[in-house]
């Protein structure tokens, strides 16, 4: 499993023959220096998270350039589908788990809010805001989204077993450096931590420094971005 930093919080990731894209929040984004195209020539899925329009990002456009499948709450694919007719969506709710041929996606709790400003200046309802859990090659892998901690951490623990977890630490709109380290060190055993949703802009926490510093459980993996790491 390859996994592809592409700033802020959005990840591709590549195993087998599925290629993922986590909160594809591409143009716009100050991290990203990539060429959008030619990163996601390839995806044949599109998980978001929730809504704002720094996860939901450049997905209808992917969506419409690679024929990829959008996997998001019921709110967000039907908003999807009522704007690009052709679009492939599989909407799912808090506790499924869509399979996926080779890979699985099931969805969690989080903590936070979801709506998305669409360009004709509507505010669309996301539904829930989630994390996204994504099982392939006997790996688990938890994209947390936006959230805070919370107890059921331990649940999420217990039902999926996740190997990797993609963290935020941006403080603000998420939880902090030191509330995500406890969260990590409370709740799972990841045998690799990738921190998040920092950095971008000014309101976030700057540094992952911090957040390794304290994390006791599995290894820190502070991705560069467009940077990528085999698991």
């Amino acid at each position: 499993m390859q996994i592809h930093y592409l700033g802020h919080s959005a990840f591709k990731i590549v195993t087998g023959d599925a290629v993922v894209l986590f909160d594809p929040f591409l143009t716009g984004n100050p991290k990203f220096s990539g060429n959008r195209d030619a990163m996601v020539a390839d995806v044949t899925h599109v998980l978001v998270t929730h809504g704002h329009n720094d996860h939901f990002g450049d997905t209808i456009d992917i969506l419409k350039m690679t024929g990829a499948t959008l996997v998001s709450t019921p709110e967000l694919c039907g908003y999807v589908a009522s704007v690009f007719g052709d679009a492939k969506t599989r909407g799912m709710n808090i506790g499924g788990t869509a399979k996926l041929g080779a890979i699985s996606v099931s969805m969690v709790k989080a903590f936070h809010s979801s709506s998305y400003s669409a360009p004709d200046g509507r505010t669309i309802y996301g539904g829930m805001p989630t994390g996204l859990i994504l099982k392939a090659e006997g790996k688990a892998l938890y994209h947390m989204g936006d959230t805070d901690s919370f107890g059921d951490m331990a649940l999420i623990n217990e039902l999926h077993r996740p190997d990797i977890g993609i963290v935020p630490i941006g403080d603000n709109f998420t939880m902090g450096p030191d509330e995500a380290a406890l969260a990590v060190n409370r709740f799972f055993a990841f045998t690799t931590v990738i921190p998040c949703h920092y950095g971008t802009f000014g309101l976030l926490e700057q540094s992952a420094d911090g957040f390794a510093a304290k994390v006791t459980k599995g290894r820190v993996e502070v991705m560069a971005p467009l940077s990528q790491l085999t698991v």
